[in-house]
């Protein structure tokens, strides 16, 4: 089926607000239509960094006997007008049976071409909703729960390169964190971070130790030389920021 892009949102991270369809009731078949099958990104947080548009994908079932158009789910806090994406794209009906539909959607959230907030991280409701062609609509609660948050970095440096056996090894780096508003990555500090250790010629890595960034999110620590392997750091987000982890920064012990 073709997809087609109904509707795009004015700065501001909030969608525009038809009248027709104010709250967001809890419940199914409020205005007699049922929603079903309300997936938005297979139950996975939304991590949006400060450039790159991110696309998630979100797919439900509907049934009703109106004559309806644009149906979609979305994510929104307090209402339906307070809601979070900047474009979403619809599949037509992927006819179930009489009345019934199956629709794909991908929502759309582009922070280097859209105004986002640092206050939008967090815990969003999913809704559901269509509109009634003559007029009305309805639209509903669907009990859903996703987090939206801030992408996180991580770099890595650890020294001297090589080193003897048995010496000290000093690991740094320093985590930041999307800043939404500046449209640029920011320190994060105070964050507790895992050093991790990969041996060479192996394939996993295991934490050694785990450190608190300083309050510019620098990190740093030491270690004792025993083996060759890669270093790196890896922190596991929040309610309000995503995970990350560096890249690895190989030492040769002698």
């Amino acid at each position: 089926m073709g997809k087609q892009v109904w509707r795009v949102v004015v700065a501001g991270g909030a969608a525009a607000v038809f009248t027709a369809v104010a709250a967001v009731p809890a419940g199914a078949a409020e205005g007699g239509v049922s929603f079903t099958r309300v997936q938005v990104n297979g139950g996975k947080p939304i991590v949006i960094g400060v450039s790159k548009e991110v696309a998630v994908p979100a797919s439900f079932r509907m049934a009703t006997t109106h004559k309806w158009k644009f149906p979609a789910v979305f994510l929104y806090r307090s209402g339906s007008g307070d809601r979070l994406w900047h474009a979403i794209e619809t599949s037509d009906c992927i006819k179930v049976s009489s009345g019934i539909c199956d629709f794909n959607e991908t929502m759309y959230f582009d922070p280097s071409v859209w105004d986002m907030r640092n206050s939008e991280a967090g815990a969003w409701k999913v809704g559901a909703e269509v509109y009634f062609k003559g007029g009305g609509g309805d639209v509903d609660d669907k009990g859903l729960t996703v987090h939206v948050k801030r992408n996180s970095r991580l770099t890595v440096n650890a020294s001297p390169e090589p080193v003897p056996k048995g010496r000290t090894i000093t690991v740094t780096g320093k985590v930041t964190r999307a800043n939404w508003e500046t449209r640029k990555y920011a320190s994060y500090g105070g964050r507790l971070v895992s050093l991790q250790f990969k041996p060479a010629g192996t394939t996993s890595y295991t934490t050694v130790k785990k450190v608190y960034a300083n309050g510019s999110g620098n990190l740093r620590t030491t270690v004792k030389a025993s083996k060759t392997g890669t270093w790196r750091w890896v922190y596991y987000g929040n309610t309000t920021t995503g995970p990350s982890r560096s890249s690895g920064d190989n030492v040769v012990v002698k």
